[in-house]
């Protein structure tokens, strides 16, 4: 990665108030770009983005990536390069109590982005962050890789496997013969990390039931994730947008950001990692829900194309990423300076990648 890429590239971020997308606002910023972002408000409360200040960090625009003409507006202002679109209704289970949301925000959302940057003579590269979920047909073992069919049964997975199909057809159908431009999608693994308090995520569900002096309550025991520290597929992100951005033809399409296979492990295992790095009585129980909500079993992506072609590669572990997103939560609970901690961590981050 060329870190010097990004100092004073014009940046449109969608979802910047979110846990990955305040963490990528950091990231943005650290690298020197000047970032516009445009979101709903912080979705939780605590939040990333209000405890590291994010704001200093960005444009903030709080809007709704359903509102076309004000996503526009914004937009041109920005006269972005870069296009990073990260807005998302982001939970499984939430996508069964509110499908059309689902839909209309994920979907139309991506239009409205996609349309925006089609009427903008200043875009170089765009990002479409989507999920591992967007993959039709459910696998007993074995990774998805970026050729296999997008699909999802879920309200969720459906929506993000339409985003990739959306994606796709802009970039086929508007940019690929006519403008210089690279469009590609991202999928990444379950991400953890610091500053998440998220719905139905385990390392917030965990954090909130310790506080209460509660045991985690388990869903799913022996569901399997490719669980990854937020940071590792942010750079991966950034390293496939510099290339799309000098070679479009080359870089556009799909690309997995996840870590290799046999740091997949279950949500018992990483329950247990969470115990130890906690401490302090910390515990955990299996609590079978009965819900209509279906979720995969097995999950995995095959990362070896962005290893092969963008020298992407996992730098922290499931017990590096375990670590550092505790660090940041008792960091939290001692009332330290939570924009410095969080700071600190990507200065390390940036780092431990020039060292690799």
């Amino acid at each position: 990665m060329d870190t010097e890429f990004w100092l004073g590239k014009r940046v449109f971020l969608t979802g910047h108030t979110g846990f990955k997308g305040s963490w990528l606002s950091v990231v943005l910023s650290m690298l020197g770009a000047h970032v516009t972002g445009y979101s709903l408000s912080p979705p939780t409360s605590p939040s990333l983005f209000e405890l590291a200040d994010v704001k200093q960090d960005v444009d903030s625009h709080i809007g709704d990536i359903r509102d076309a003409d004000h996503l526009h507006s914004v937009f041109q202002a920005c006269d972005p390069e870069i296009v990073i679109h990260m807005a998302a209704q982001p939970i499984v289970r939430w996508s069964y109590k509110q499908p059309t949301y689902t839909y209309e925000t994920n979907i139309m959302g991506t239009v409205h982005l996609l349309e925006a940057a089609r009427s903008s003579a200043s875009v170089r590269s765009v990002l479409v962050v989507t999920s591992d979920k967007c993959y039709g047909g459910a696998k007993k073992w074995g990774s998805y890789h970026e050729t296999d069919a997008m699909g999802g049964d879920d309200p969720y997975s459906c929506s993000k496997g339409c985003a990739e199909l959306i994606t796709n057809s802009y970039y086929r159908s508007f940019f690929q013969r006519s403008r210089n431009v690279g469009i590609a999608t991202g999928r990444a693994g379950n991400v953890i990390g610091g500053g998440d308090w998220g719905e139905d995520r385990i390392i917030p569900d965990f954090v909130r039931t310790i506080t209460n002096g509660k045991p985690l309550q388990v869903r799913n025991p022996d569901a399997t994730r490719p669980w990854q520290h937020v940071l590792d597929p942010l750079f991966g992100y950034l390293v496939l947008l510099e290339n799309l951005y000098h070679d479009p033809s080359s870089y556009s399409g799909g690309w997995n950001f996840g870590p290799d296979e046999d740091s997949v492990c279950t949500v018992a295992e990483l329950a247990d990692k969470l115990v130890s790095a906690w401490g302090d009585g910390a515990a955990w129980q299996a609590k079978p829900e009965k819900t209509d909500a279906v979720e995969s079993i097995w999950l995995s992506l095959d990362p070896s194309k962005a290893r092969k072609q963008l020298g992407w590669k996992v730098l922290l572990d499931t017990d590096e990423a375990i670590k550092l997103s505790m660090e940041w939560y008792k960091g939290y609970r001692a009332e330290a300076d939570m924009r410095l901690a969080t700071r600190s961590q990507v200065s390390d981050y940036l780092r431990r990648m020039a060292d690799a």
